[in-house]
């Protein structure tokens, strides 16, 4: 069975999603936040299979998201490190490791902390607005069509709903 594309979905959540294509996308992305780089730790670490591994870390270097660094000519091994548009990734993230925390981490509490080193303290996500500094929750929140939408579909009759109001 073919996966249905998303990329080019006039929806960033859904572009990302198809680029993610899975779970072990963003948990091999955190891994190489944690500081791993090889393929034989990001194995040993997520105990996931070797060719799924070599798909995504091929998916995430083609995306752009890791950059292959060679380490040694023979044979030939690569580090797998992050690159600006990897690391801005970082945000998804940690928005996803607060609302786990929130909602599933029970009565032992979180089982990661992040720790803020320019500040010193342990802190979590927060989404807020990046003009006025306040927290975005989605009942203040309204969806607009953006520039990139495109003018094909903004005529739809459903599309209109979607948008009014």
């Amino acid at each position: 069975m073919r996966r249905m594309s998303f990329a080019k979905w006039p929806c960033s959540i859904a572009r990302t999603m198809d680029l993610l294509g899975d779970w072990w996308t963003p948990l091999v992305l955190r891994e190489a936040f944690y500081g791993i780089r090889r393929f034989d730790e990001f194995q040993q670490s997520l105990g996931i299979a070797r060719n799924t591994l070599n798909d995504r870390l091929r998916r995430l270097v083609d995306e752009g998201l890791l950059e292959k660094q060679e380490y040694q000519r023979e044979p030939v091994r690569y580090d797998y490190v992050l690159t600006e548009k990897g690391r801005d990734f970082f945000g998804v993230l940690a928005a996803m490791a607060r609302w786990g925390d929130r909602w599933l981490a029970g009565e032992e509490g979180p089982p990661t902390v992040f720790h803020h080193e320019r500040c010193g303290h342990d802190t979590h996500a927060e989404v807020v607005c990046a003009a006025c500094g306040e927290p975005m929750v989605a009942e203040e929140i309204k969806s607009r069509m953006g520039p990139g939408y495109p003018a094909r579909l903004a005529e739809r009759p459903d599309v209109r709903r979607r948008f009014a109001g």
